[in-house]
């Protein structure tokens, strides 16, 4: 990763909303309370209900926080809140026991025809008891004769949420289209796997955000890595066939070093400058986030990459605002098509993907 001291930055002149008044902290332990039929459910990083609120509030989508990792809205906003895993709207309630929630739900799936169904429960401590029941259900409910399951990549998802209540649970039941679905995992947890020779985890943000963008770099085309001490990010580039020139004045693993297709130049990200134009634009430096941004945009602006694939940390309390800052910079550098999202494998942080063209 990319280090260094601290240095005097203006920030763009860019209009800030005022921020809106957070919710009430939300209790470790508390059961969550269901959602109003009619209105949309997100779920997102438990500890980041605030700026899931934020971002909702902004566009005035009236949010209230349900729970640990459970935020709801009466309005969709029109694009996609970066703290948000997955949001479908809410069409009706079921609850417990699993026989009661099964009647209650299979006429409704039955009548979608063709759907993927998906049953889970919310990450926080109290959802994770409630995973034998979700499993239960979503079997039960599969096994349902009316019910005509599939998991394609056109039909629409029909997500089954169980939330734990004092006496036992109530099945949130909702739909939402195949292009407005935040995440195609279940409740958003996209798990990728590591590899026992990469050199850090960070490479499971990189295959999560290559998942989710639906496009990976060729073999032969050439990516640019910013900041890629240790490698992870490089490592992942270097595994689909790509060229990989790693910036960073810090070594790599050695077993990248050996890498005919790496090309490891020791200087600053901030200084390099590409001899000719690449396919894909890395970054993953732990650095402030708008210096980042300001760096990303001069490569959209110059045109030097056509994807970009990068990561903005995010340890300051106000997160919703940065973004917002760093998305003006960056569709000011000519990005198009930019969207931020807070992965699953992301942490105090959130992922950009963006073209030039």
């Amino acid at each position: 990763m990319q280090h260094g001291q601290a240095r005097a930055h203006t920030r763009p002149a860019h209009h800030v909303q005022r921020a809106p008044t957070p919710p009430p902290a939300v209790g470790v332990g508390s059961p969550a309370r269901p959602p109003r039929l009619g209105s949309w459910l997100w779920t997102c990083r438990v500890g980041f209900e605030t700026h899931l609120f934020e971002e909702l509030a902004r566009t005035k989508s009236l949010p209230e926080v349900l729970g640990q990792g459970l935020v709801s809205s009466a309005h969709r906003p029109p694009r996609d809140p970066a703290f948000a895993r997955t949001g479908f709207l809410v069409r009706a309630r079921a609850d417990g026991p699993l026989e009661a929630a099964v009647q209650a739900l299979a006429p409704r799936l039955s009548r979608m025809g063709p759907l993927t169904l998906r049953v889970w429960s919310a990450d926080s401590e109290e959802g994770q008891k409630l995973l034998p029941a979700a499993e239960a259900l979503e079997a039960a409910l599969k096994a349902e004769g009316g019910v005509q399951h599939r998991d394609t990549q056109t039909e629409p998802f029909a997500e089954v949420l169980l939330v734990g209540t004092p006496s036992a649970w109530t099945a949130v039941y909702g739909t939402v289209r195949r292009e407005e679905a935040v995440s195609w995992s279940p409740a958003g947890r996209a798990r990728m796997h590591r590899t026992g020779d990469a050199p850090s985890r960070a490479g499971l943000k990189l295959e999560e955000a290559w998942a989710w963008l639906g496009l990976w770099p060729a073999a032969g085309e050439t990516c640019v890595d910013l900041g890629a001490a240790p490698g992870g990010w490089t490592a992942r580039a270097l595994h689909h066939g790509a060229r990989v020139v790693a910036v960073d004045r810090a070594a790599l693993a050695p077993e990248l070093e050996r890498n005919p297709r790496l090309r490891h130049l020791r200087e600053s990200a901030f200084a390099y400058v590409p001899e000719e134009p690449v396919d894909w634009l890395l970054c993953d430096m732990a650095w402030r986030p708008l210096e980042v941004a300001a760096l990303l945009a001069r490569w959209g602006k110059e045109g030097w990459a056509v994807h970009l694939v990068a990561n903005l940390k995010l340890p300051m309390r106000d997160k919703v605002p940065t973004l917002q800052t760093a998305r003006g910079l960056l569709e000011a550098g000519d990005w198009k098509a930019v969207r931020m999202r807070q992965l699953y494998h992301d942490r105090d942080e959130v992922t950009v993907v963006a073209r030039s063209r």
